[in-house]
């Protein structure tokens, strides 16, 4: 068996040694220190009472520092935390109450194979609270989660089915300067080679 090689970052010493402690007792993990030699672990699981400004930035620090995936194990959260803990990289989250050695060691495998995990009744408050966001905070702007305004995803719709850049100009009432610097923004963006590659993006996105 190929065991998975864990990180702990705990806020006190007790919570660390206690889940080092279960997860040292299980064959499909190896638990490393934080901070030795390369290679980073691929799982780095942070046990913390509940999301606050400082779990955050610890949790920017992993995603900025280490190749590792996280998984987050925490006493409260709720769904506006669970979008703060995602935009930092977390990839799992498990509830202290129900994180017992066997449910932890299987998440741990499930993030490490490059899946998510939820508790079933977050998954629905964060899908509750990405459309709240999308409907009354990026929508009103015309923005979306996928990171394009309505403008640019009307303008590579149009590129996919093979206009010019002075058809879409008319079709759309802009000019051809408009076109191109909108063209342009969304490649340097999301850092696209080409056309080509802009209206993959947009189809991978179900958007075209």
């Amino acid at each position: 068996m190929e065991r998975t090689t864990v990180a702990l970052r705990a806020q006190d010493p007790i919570s660390q040694a206690g889940v080092a402690s279960q997860l040292r007792a299980r064959p499909e993990v190896s638990v490393m220190e934080w901070g030795e030699a390369e290679p980073s672990p691929q799982v780095v699981v942070v046990v913390v009472d509940a999301v606050d400004e400082d779990v955050v930035r610890m949790l920017r620090h992993i995603q900025r520092t280490s190749t590792a995936r996280t998984v987050l194990v925490t006493t409260d959260i709720d769904e506006q935390k669970l979008v703060s803990a995602a935009e930092c990289g977390v990839a799992g989250v498990v509830r202290r109450s129900e994180s017992t050695p066997e449910h932890l060691v299987h998440v741990i495998g499930t993030v490490a194979r490059g899946e998510g995990h939820l508790p079933s009744d977050l998954l629905g408050r964060l899908l509750e609270e990405v459309g709240r966001l999308q409907g009354q905070v990026l929508g009103p702007r015309g923005l979306h989660f996928t990171g394009l305004a309505a403008r640019e995803v009307d303008v590579l719709r149009l590129v996919a089915e093979g206009y010019d850049t002075a058809d879409i100009a008319t079709k759309l009432a802009y000019s051809e300067r408009t076109i191109k610097n909108v063209l342009h923004s969304v490649m340097t963006r999301l850092q696209l080679r080409n056309r080509s590659h802009a209206v993959a993006y947009a189809m991978r996105q179900g958007l075209i």
